[in-house]
């Protein structure tokens, strides 16, 4: 038998051998230029943190939008009484009506043990003898009445109390306050003043025997102007209550000069008007942070365009309401630099007038321009231009791509109308701010059984019976927010709760009230409806307010809210 060649056994050996180093050699390259590749991922790309980039996280948290299309739906957007901000952010120093207002500490049982303490170790006698009708001045009347509510109104801070006087009968006394809502973040005050029956312990100190509802000591309240009905005769009852701390006056320039040493962006109407009003809200946010960044004062359109889905009288889309219906005016001026259009657009026709040296302007004919690239301009106004077609004429266009790391939309800037709140205060107030809420969607959505199959059934009479028996405890004041046009549909859950609708409460807006006489007069004394976006603001605004909240999707039905396969 043939022995094997030697030459041919060596020569086998390195093959083998080179074979494994090339695969290993390949193998190794391989990774090394994944790794290489991974690097530079790394290092280029920057993902928005949802901490410590405030835009990106608030489109998230406020909207739950992350297309770069914004997708609008009918509900309120959430503003910045709604949340809690760094107090550096929402109050800043040059504002004195801010900061007057925000550093009012509620009252607690601490300090009032204190004062009662005081006042016992003062010459107040507080002998049985003396007490025999109450004196309503007596500071221990009004501790008693501080303590007293504190323990009945456990999610409201009080916070200023004023003198009670007497009320309509002995041993009555009436007595005002301002509060706030622990559930809202704003430093705003709301007013209640109410009637207590007021009776003695056996040490002869004071208590409170009795107290009535919203509203019910009209002896404490404060004087009033009669200025929107100088010739109509009506019961002291009747005439509407005008909030004194409500400024939503028109800021102006103060001079020529002060014009021109300003520095202005200005936004031509685009794509955005008479869209829906989170559609504007996204896009005015958006030109109001531009304009902090490029620490310039935003030229500001007062004038509104109501989309058709709000407007329950005529269907159709409303051009000139004005933005003081809907929102806060006073809180924005005080924390945003703004001009008003009108004003702005006569100041700079006039300066060019009656001077040789024109304004210099630069006009931006595309949201493409960044507001890094317009950062270190000097032109005195920025004028944005929006012609093109949609949705390339929408402002917030120009905060999308890399302007969303560094452009930040100021929601602390954006609160609610306080002549809104102060109807949601009322609603409360009445309910004695110890009520349950239930949103139920209906509507064109109940309609729609392509996307909203089960919505329908879900939220029949019979079924919301059921279903809220379970969640809500019987006889308790039930809020339902909604809306189903129909005021008697909710009627079979009136043999279980106490239910309250947005309607029993029309007087809130009708011709003798306070939102009435003012919404009026900042219309040029032509009234307006209450529209369809008003009573969604007002109803989302009670609902928070619930100490048990139940919302339709989640809830109700299976059905998610955006439609089907969208949960």
């Amino acid at each position: 038998m043939k022995e094997p060649i030697p030459a041919l056994l060596n020569s086998a050996e390195p093959i083998g051998q080179n074979a494994i180093k090339l695969i290993s050699n390949v193998c190794f390259s391989f990774f090394v230029f994944a790794v290489l590749i991974f690097t530079v991922i790394a290092i280029t790309y920057q993902p928005p943190d949802p901490w410590l980039q405030s835009a990106p996280a608030l489109t998230k948290l406020f909207t739950q939008v992350e297309n770069a299309t914004f997708k609008d739906d009918s509900s309120v957007l959430k503003t910045g009484e709604d949340f809690a901000f760094p107090p550096t952010l929402v109050a800043p120093s040059s504002s004195p009506s801010v900061a007057a207002a925000s550093p009012i500490k509620p009252i607690t049982e601490a300090e009032i043990d204190t004062s009662v303490q005081n006042i016992a170790n003062s010459t107040l006698n507080s002998g049985c003898d003396d007490i025999k009708v109450v004196n309503c001045s007596d500071p221990r009347v009004l501790l008693a009445i501080e303590r007293f509510n504190l323990r009945l109104f456990k999610s409201i801070l009080f916070l200023e109390y004023g003198t009670p006087v007497n009320g309509s009968h002995p041993n009555d006394c009436d007595v005002a306050w301002k509060f706030r809502n622990k559930k809202e973040k704003s430093w705003r005050r709301y007013r209640d003043f109410r009637r207590f029956k007021i009776g003695f312990t056996e040490d002869c100190a004071f208590k409170v025997t009795g107290a009535g509802g919203w509203h019910s000591g009209i002896n404490a309240r404060r004087p009033r102007s009669n200025k929107f009905n100088t010739t109509a005769k009506v019961t002291p009852l009747a005439l509407p209550l005008k909030d004194s701390e409500i400024n939503d006056t028109i800021p102006k320039i103060a001079s020529d000069a002060a014009f021109r040493r300003g520095k202005y962006l200005y936004y031509s109407r685009g794509g955005d008007y008479c869209k829906g009003m989170n559609h504007y809200l996204w896009s005015f946010l958006c030109a109001l942070g531009e304009a902090q960044y490029l620490n310039r004062t935003f030229v500001m359109d007062l004038s509104i365009c109501l989309a058709a889905q709000y407007n329950p009288s005529s269907g159709k889309d409303e051009e000139g309401k004005d933005f003081r219906f809907y929102f806060d005016f006073e809180h924005l001026k005080e924390v945003a630099s703004i001009v008003e259009e009108g004003d702005f657009l006569r100041d700079w026709k006039k300066w060019d007038k009656t001077h040789k040296k024109k304004i210099q302007v630069r006009k931006v004919p595309t949201y493409k321009t960044t507001p890094r690239q317009l950062k270190k301009d000097k032109s005195t106004i920025i004028s944005r231009q929006f012609d093109a077609a949609e949705p390339d004429n929408y402002w917030y266009r120009v905060c999308e791509g890399q302007a969303a790391t560094y452009i930040q939309r100021p929601w602390h800037a954006l609160w609610k109308s306080k002549r809104l709140m102060n109807i949601v205060s009322e609603i409360s107030g009445r309910m004695d701010w110890d009520f349950d809420a239930v949103h139920v969607v209906r509507g064109e959505k109940a309609l729609n059984k392509e996307l909203w199959p089960h919505l329908d059934a879900d939220t029949s009479p019979d079924v919301l019976v059921a279903k809220l028996q379970g969640m809500v405890k019987p006889w308790r004041n039930l809020y339902i927010a909604t809306n189903e046009p129909f005021y008697n549909y909710f009627d079979k859950l009136r043999s279980h709760y106490k239910v309250h609708l947005l309607d029993d409460y029309k007087y809130l807006w009708a011709n003798t009230s306070e939102w009435y006489n003012e919404t009026k007069s900042l219309n040029g004394g032509h009234p307006i409806d209450f529209d369809n976006y008003m009573r969604v603001e007002v109803d989302t605004e009670v609902s928070y307010r619930a100490k048990t909240r139940v919302e339709t999707f989640y809830n109700l039905t299976t059905d998610c809210k955006d439609g089907i396969n969208t949960c």
